[in-house]
């Protein structure tokens, strides 16, 4: 178990990941959506209660303005996307204090202002979590180490398409950006 650590609640904000609909309703693993999405709105609701700054992001690309790499494997949405696609699930539905973020691509930072707000806000470390731990997730992490904010990785609130793609995101990456911990360590540090 890793050593009991501080969380500053005047510099801390939340960032919550792709929990929306037409991405948290995929079969994901090590954690299923269901329980990364428990986990998450209690990490949600602790940020709330303690008035710090919470960030909400979502997809909110239309196939006009997704981004056009050409890879090898490539992704797209369903032809027939619901209407509903980027809507937040309702446990992390917004409310008055939360900001939400519109982003086009993998990571919350490149062409948003989520920088800019967490800067004016006086925030230095982001607590991470949500679907996938090595897209989003990640793609949002890297951005956030480069930046220079501290981060605290919320394990088990995030999961991805296959317990391998989780695990070596959590083993390889976010234990060398900052540090990795449990939804109930993180509740704990904000009593």
């Amino acid at each position: 178990m890793a050593e009991q650590f501080n969380i500053d609640k005047a510099k801390t904000a939340l960032v919550i990941i792709d929990l929306q609909k037409g991405i948290a309703g995929r079969d994901t693993k090590p954690y299923a959506a269901n329980e990364v999405i428990a986990n998450s709105s209690k990490l949600l609701a602790a940020f709330r209660k303690n008035g710090m700054k919470t960030f909400l992001v979502h997809v909110a690309a239309a196939p006009d303005t997704m981004l056009k790499a050409l890879s090898d494997e490539s992704w797209s949405r369903p032809a027939n996307t619901p209407a509903d696609w980027a809507d937040f699930v309702p446990e992390i539905a917004p409310t008055g204090s939360d900001v939400v973020i519109d982003k086009k691509q993998w990571g919350a930072f490149y062409g948003t202002d989520l920088e800019l707000r967490m800067r004016r806000s006086g925030v230095d470390t982001i607590v991470l979590c949500g679907i996938a731990t090595d897209y989003g997730v990640e793609s949002t992490a890297r951005f956030a180490y480069e930046y220079g904010f501290q981060q605290i990785f919320a394990e088990d609130a995030m999961a991805s398409m296959s317990e391998e793609q989780h695990n070596a995101a959590v083993k390889y990456v976010f234990k060398r950006m900052g540090r990795v911990r449990k939804t109930q360590e993180i509740l704990d540090a904000l009593q």
